[in-house]
């Protein structure tokens, strides 16, 4: 065994997979002595994620050797919508498993098969976005389910006063206005599907606060940092670029 992890707050990775798992397949994660994290991006190269978290979120944190795991995260994901909100969540290998502990009022073990994968780290691009706001998460996910009425795809418009979301449809358009209180000297304007924000929202519990990044035609970057500050879980989306008839 090369690592031990435990953490009595499950819920990180309970609703930080939920989302990931609907966006990639396989997943491989890092574990060393600074904490776990991963990088991935979808087949179809429109998103790009982020997680890491440092020792400090765990409550137990062991790792004698860097590990890279690879596993199939909808199978793991499986195994976590099973997990209760007391249970403390225990991680490690052994013989070619990935073992996932529930310690609650019973031990419940599960054993995920690992995946055979030569992985290459994953680097994000580097963009440099014109504006930057934070917002409450409950803001877009509030206007993704409005924006879904008449639409299959969004624009966030960030100008010096106010965020605007926006779409519209063959039966009817739909507008979120948010006063973000930022120091913007710029505007930026961008579109986006709505099924890949849906996809990435799944996670929006993950913190309270959101980081938006935002150019013209560029992807959007999102940022959710938990409170404590030792973790975070991030997205890159590519934009969708309408094509001029």
């Amino acid at each position: 065994m090369t690592f031990n992890l435990e953490t009595s707050n499950n819920r990180i990775f309970k609703e930080s997979f939920d989302s990931i798992s609907r966006i990639v397949d396989e997943i491989t994660l890092i574990i060393d002595t600074e904490g776990l994290k991963l990088t991935t991006l979808d087949r179809s190269h429109i998103t790009f994620i982020i997680m890491e978290l440092d020792k400090t979120v765990f409550d137990e944190f062991e790792c004698t050797t860097p590990e890279k795991i690879c596993i199939d995260v909808n199978e793991f994901m499986k195994i976590l919508r099973n997990v209760k909100s007391n249970d403390i969540l225990r991680l490690n290998v052994d013989e070619g498993n990935f073992i996932v502990t529930f310690i609650g009022d019973a031990t419940r073990k599960f054993k995920l098969r690992l995946i055979d994968n030569d992985y290459e780290p994953q680097v994000p691009p580097k963009i440099s976005h014109p504006v930057k706001i934070s917002i409450p998460s409950t803001i877009l996910t509030d206007a993704l389910k409005d924006m879904s009425i008449f639409s299959d795809k969004l624009q966030f418009l960030i100008d010096e006063n106010y965020l605007h979301i926006r779409s519209d449809g063959e039966f009817g358009d739909t507008n979120t206005e948010y006063l973000h209180g930022e120091n913007i000297l710029t505007t930026a304007c961008s579109t986006f599907g709505i099924d890949k924000l849906t996809d990435i929202l799944r996670s929006s519990k993950f913190s309270n606060e959101m980081e938006l990044e935002l150019g013209d035609d560029m992807p959007l970057k999102l940022t959710l940092k938990l409170p404590t500050g030792d973790g975070i879980l991030q997205y890159l989306l590519a934009p969708r670029i309408e094509q001029e008839d």
